[in-house]
């Protein structure tokens, strides 16, 4: 698995989970996540450890609970495609995103849309 790491905030404008699953695109429309904090920020974190715990949660759920604007701090998403681990997302005190895929192309995407990514 290979990564990248980018600033969480590009000027006044917050990176949240919600859009880097929509930057996923179809790549992460099928996986199932597992999502942890070290900080519960908010009432939604309890509910998306509750529904991630044991068979996990389908993307379309994480996104519903991850909008409107929810700032993260110290969190991790783990995507999985059946038991194979094929993503992972980590927001690392409120401050970068932390980003390792199986798939190349994820991160080139990625590289795309937040400049100034850099290999982890």
């Amino acid at each position: 698995m290979k990564g990248i790491t980018f600033r969480a905030w590009h000027g006044k404008h917050y990176v949240t989970l919600a859009e880097l699953l929509v930057r996923l695109g179809s790549f992460g429309l099928d996986l199932t996540w597992h999502v942890e904090f070290d900080e519960i920020v908010d009432p939604r974190c309890v509910e998306m450890e509750r529904r991630s715990a044991d068979a996990g949660m389908d993307t379309l759920t994480l996104l519903s609970l991850t909008t409107p604007f929810l700032q993260l701090i110290d969190a991790e998403a783990r995507g999985f495609a059946d038991d194979e681990l094929m993503l992972v997302l980590s927001e690392c005190d409120s401050s970068w995103w932390d980003v390792r895929a199986v798939d190349a192309r994820v991160l080139t995407e990625l590289r795309r849309h937040y400049p100034g990514a850099e290999d982890l």
